[in-house]
């Protein structure tokens, strides 16, 4: 019977799944890999509206996707998902878990009823009552996590963890791979945009802001009247350029020669407002969350960005985000702690960043 764990990323757009073989002491086997598109509105922001479809590309996915086991991961991490500091008495990690209802019922504005609660311990201190231990607590609501199980087992599959997204990330971008330093690792998705913060591969840090990708889609059929293939065609030709953030935080183009020459998009002044009224508002979340991170730890502020996701790939926002962060910003490679079988196209799967996800997901089983 096979013991693997499949990754699997429920998305807005696709459903994707990644098995993972134990490959050596720092690698292992990507074994198989793949891809469902979803029909609009069948997941939004994370959330399974429509189970029975859902289940059906499930079913599509393990069939043409070869998957040999049906225990998977699942992950979480929309706008909904509540991380906060916490610190607690030193005792068992499961007495931990038990004792949280009690630690937040007073703090947590969520309904406890309606919630899912989980702590995620990064260090140990001595407090004027004894030892403590410093973590994250994570609250997520109950019915996200409950349509995507149900998704789930209607295709019959076993689901035996729900992780968060962005500890997946980071453990595949920055803990397995021994990235040193304070590191914000971005992830910007169709809907929601994650950022984690660690510390030598320790997440201190999360935070999950309602905005991606999609959105800049969505500007561009509204503003331009296009359909959304279109809209898709034309964010590949869009470019940020060199920019300065207002005190409103929107990103204001520069309007030098020079730029206005080298700007693929200048052509058209509506798509490029759009783009930088989007791209603005999300940039400028970014900044102030990297700079409220640095001043609250001055003794350890973010030394480099990472990007990774969908809308990382849009032309110029590395350079731009790193130009208003004053940080050095580099691609995240979701492989390089993964080997491929001879069998396998590597060209092909490491075309496709989009399964970085439910790779890190399979990564917490892999051992």
């Amino acid at each position: 019977m096979a013991t693997n764990v499949v990754g699997l990323d429920i998305g807005s757009t696709a459903v994707r799944g990644a098995e993972l073989s134990p490959s050596g002491k720092n690698k292992t086997t990507l074994l198989r890999s793949y891809e469902i598109p979803l029909p609009p509105g069948a997941v939004a922001r994370g959330e399974v509206l429509q189970p029975e479809i859902v289940g059906l590309a499930l079913k599509r996915l393990w069939s043409q996707g070869g998957f040999k086991s049906k225990r998977v991961a699942l992950g979480t991490g929309n706008q909904g998902v509540i991380v906060r500091d916490l610190t607690v008495p030193k005792m068992s990690l499961k007495h931990i878990r038990e004792s949280l209802p009690f630690q937040v019922q007073t703090t947590l504005q969520m309904q406890l009823a309606d919630s899912l609660l989980d702590f995620y311990p990064t260090s140990e201190t001595t407090g004027e009552h004894g030892p403590m231990i410093n973590g994250l607590l994570i609250a997520a609501e109950k019915k996200e996590i409950l349509g995507n199980v149900e998704a789930v087992e209607r295709a019959g599959l076993t689901p035996i963890e729900v992780d968060l997204i962005p500890f997946a990330l980071n453990r595949l971008l920055i803990s397995r791979p021994k990235i040193l330093g304070t590191v914000a690792l971005i992830d910007i998705g169709g809907t929601t945009t994650s950022i984690i913060i660690s510390s030598d591969g320790v997440p201190w840090f999360v935070r999950i802001i309602p905005t991606g990708g999609d959105d800049l889609t969505q500007a561009l059929i509204a503003g331009l009247s296009i359909d959304a293939p279109a809209a898709e065609e034309l964010k590949r030709t869009l470019k940020l350029g060199i920019t300065e953030i207002e005190e409103d935080s929107t990103i204001v183009k520069c309007k030098c020669a020079k730029c206005v020459a080298n700007d693929p998009a200048a052509e058209n002044s509506i798509s490029t407002e759009i783009l930088h009224s989007v791209s603005g508002e999300l940039l400028g979340s970014l900044r102030n969350t990297v700079n409220y991170f640095n001043n609250t730890r001055p003794q350890d502020p973010v030394q480099q960005i990472l990007l990774t996701g969908g809308g990382s790939l849009l032309s110029g926002i590395s350079e731009t985000l790193a130009e208003i962060t004053h940080v050095p910003v580099t691609a995240a490679d979701p492989f390089s702690i993964i080997s491929f079988p001879h069998k396998r196209d590597r060209k092909k799967v490491q075309a496709d960043g989009s399964i970085a996800v439910a790779l890190g997901l399979a990564l917490r089983s892999a051992s």
